[in-house]
């Protein structure tokens, strides 16, 4: 969980943007690897704000390595089809 909590403050000070949710998390051979949701766009009504997924790597010792965003949506919309298959 410390991890967790970690990668989050990390994200949000390098970004910018406050982390709604960790949507997954895994390890890796080299650390871990989050998916971490964000509001990247406010809109009324909420159903219509943007929310954007970011893959996050870590270290094995929990250090931020690099993170990128892997889709934008719709918060009232499902996602029939994320990309890579997950």
């Amino acid at each position: 969980m410390e991890v967790l909590r970690r990668a989050r403050a990390e994200f949000a000070e390098l970004t910018g943007m406050t982390p709604e949710a960790v949507s997954s998390f895994e390890p890796t051979e080299d650390g871990w690897e989050l998916e971490i949701e964000v509001l990247e766009l406010a809109r009324v009504p909420d159903t219509m704000s943007l929310i954007a997924s970011y893959e996050v790597e870590l270290t094995a010792d929990g250090e931020l390595a690099g993170y990128r965003r892997v889709r934008r949506y719709e918060r009232g919309r499902a996602d029939a089809h994320r990309p890579g298959g997950r």
